[in-house]
């Protein structure tokens, strides 16, 4: 050894190489306490249990504990992490109780032995700690609080996919088919953006306000998606359960992967926004009908100029099972570039929102503002990727990534779980939008609810009612004659009328003319009909959130809180 002193300064030099302690086993110790501490490792070993095959002296926690570290060191690959590792082996596995690392090459006959029923045993000991306990002392869950004033628990529902590339192999009848290393976990399928031949879908489950992850369910290819959907109902359902949230408090916000009208079906009854793609509800007769009418609301985001016009129809068959639905339709002028969401038809971008949300508590801009600012889901995912990546390749076998996944978002939570223990902050409540001034005894409106007409003025005649609306924005009357929209005019009430009149020149020799006019053919004027739309009222309570961050509770705009996640 050699020393060099200079003043306050002290240099020391080795001789032989002496690596440094990696940055992330600070954490690795304060996580395995906490797994201690809390049994959760005793819990593994007692209960994730299968026929080993050629595992020498280690055991199913000698494998979490390896995953445990993984995940929490962020290292790109295994084999990076067993390098930075190695120096430390022993007190690496000490501080979960263990004497020995597993070598990479055991660790890959682990995954690819696990079997489904042991996959599913850790992932029940996964939901069972989420419950366990609460991520503050208060027990708080977070919330929305809508129009009417009942407190709702929004979770996020998403379908991710990842694309894998695959090499061209030689086909010849004189060589034996091709076995791929992917072919358990991966399928063909519709790949997005992503560039690749096979890919594997993940659906994935977060409580909206505190950010934790509920579960992961994955399949190869996109055709089970539905099935991953029922699964995660089935977790959001054992979530309330055990919060005592009732049914009608719990609104899921899905993904536009899910916007088809089968799906409403697998929903167990819960309320539910997402962006639908079926855009055949369009040329539905009572969608036509009010799209040729003024909208309801104009929708827009402070961060862009986009202005979209929002139509409501409350009661719309969506699918081949004719599942009824409410029905939001946004449109917007349709730009030289072409939408990657929607539908564009005569230079208009059509988006289709499908809920069962009531219209007294969530407006039609409710609506699309709730499930735009989703995106408050793709901060949590893109911080799950920076932080732990979880669709890094570990195993090539169909039970070992699950496992993976499942450990990936357990530290996930705990992180969340001893953030809020380190700097605990109370709760607090912030508008969601400054409640509208309305007049004495009467509540803010939001949009037009159907058209009426006047009530039949004389037995024998014909009235308003007998005029049908049609999907191009005209009136058919019971001669099959055209009425067209001339004026509309506001009333004092607030009402908006519609006045429809129909061509002379079809009026003169109508056979209904003496039932249809007032002086029948005595008048020289055509039939004119008039439809009033009365305006929705909705309470005047703003609409609140409330959310838990990482480091504390907070409750605030629904805009904000849903858009801001904390990872």
């Amino acid at each position: 050894m050699n020393s060099i002193a200079d003043g306050s300064v002290t240099i020391q030099t080795f001789s032989q190489s002496m690596p440094s302690t990696p940055p992330w086993f600070g954490e690795v110790a304060l996580l395995a306490q906490h797994l201690r501490k809390q049994d959760i490792l005793s819990a593994i070993c007692e209960r994730v249990r299968f026929a080993r095959r050629r595992f020498g002296h280690y055991d199913v926690i000698d494998f979490v504990a390896v995953l445990f570290g993984y995940a929490i060191s962020g290292e790109r690959t295994l084999e990076a992490f067993y390098k930075r590792l190695h120096p430390y082996a022993p007190a690496f596995m000490a501080l979960f109780g263990r004497e020995r690392l597993p070598s990479r090459s055991t660790l890959s006959r682990f995954l690819a032995s696990l079997t489904q029923p042991a996959v599913e045993a850790l992932r029940t000991l996964f939901l069972e700690d989420l419950l366990a306990r609460p991520l503050n002392k208060e027990r708080q869950t977070g919330g929305l609080v809508d129009r009417a004033g009942r407190d709702r628990v929004v979770f996020d529902i998403d379908g991710t996919r990842e694309a894998a590339r695959q090499r061209a192999l030689p086909k010849t009848p004189e060589l034996p088919a091709p076995q791929r290393r992917l072919g358990e976990l991966c399928a063909p399928g519709y790949t997005g953006r992503k560039r690749g031949e096979v890919v594997r879908t993940r659906t994935v489950i977060s409580q909206a306000h505190t950010s934790q992850w509920l579960g992961s369910f994955a399949n190869p290819g996109n055709r089970l998606y539905r099935e991953e959907l029922r699964r995660a109902v089935a977790g959001i359902h054992l979530y309330s359960k055990a919060h005592d949230f009732p049914e009608e408090r719990v609104l899921l916000r899905l993904d536009g992967q899910y916007g088809t009208g089968a799906i409403l079906a697998d929903l167990a009854g819960f309320s539910s926004v997402m962006r639908g793609k079926d855009y055949t509800v369009l040329d539905r007769t009572q969608v036509q009908s009010r799209l040729h009418l003024p909208p309801d609301q104009q929708f827009s985001r402070p961060e862009s100029d986009l202005v979209r016009a929002l139509y409501d129809c409350p009661d719309v068959p969506v699918g081949p099972t004719g599942q009824r639905c409410r029905v939001v339709v946004a449109t917007h002028l349709a730009s030289e570039r072409k939408s990657r969401i929607g539908l564009t038809r005569s230079g208009l971008v059509y988006e289709l929102f499908f809920t069962n949300l009531p219209q007294d508590a969530f407006t039609a801009a409710d609506v699309v503002a709730l499930y735009l600012h989703r995106g408050a889901y793709a901060p949590a995912l893109a911080d799950e990727d920076q932080e732990q990546d979880p669709d890094r390749w570990c195993s090539h076998s169909p039970c070992g990534k699950p496992a993976w996944h499942i450990v990936s978002q357990w530290v996930w939570n705990l992180r969340l779980e001893l953030g809020h223990q380190l700097e605990p902050t109370p709760m607090r409540t912030t508008e969601f939008a400054p409640a509208p001034e309305a007049k004495e005894q009467q509540a803010p409106s939001s949009g037009y609810g159907r058209p009426t007409s006047a009530a039949p003025w004389k037995a024998g005649r014909l009235s308003g009612q007998d005029f049908v609306l049609q999907p191009d924005g005209t009136l058919r009357c019971p001669a099959n004659q055209a009425l067209s929209a001339t004026e509309q005019r506001r009333e004092a009430d607030g009402s908006l009328r519609l006045v429809y009149a129909a061509k002379m020149r079809k009026s003169r020799p109508c056979p209904l003319r003496e039932q249809c006019q007032w002086h029948g053919r005595a008048t020289t004027k055509p039939r004119r009909v008039s439809l009033l739309l009365h305006p929705l009222q909705v309470e005047a309570a703003p609409l609140l959130v409330a959310r838990i961050g990482a480091a504390g509770s907070i409750a605030e705009p629904a805009c904000a809180g849903l858009a801001h996640p904390t990872g």
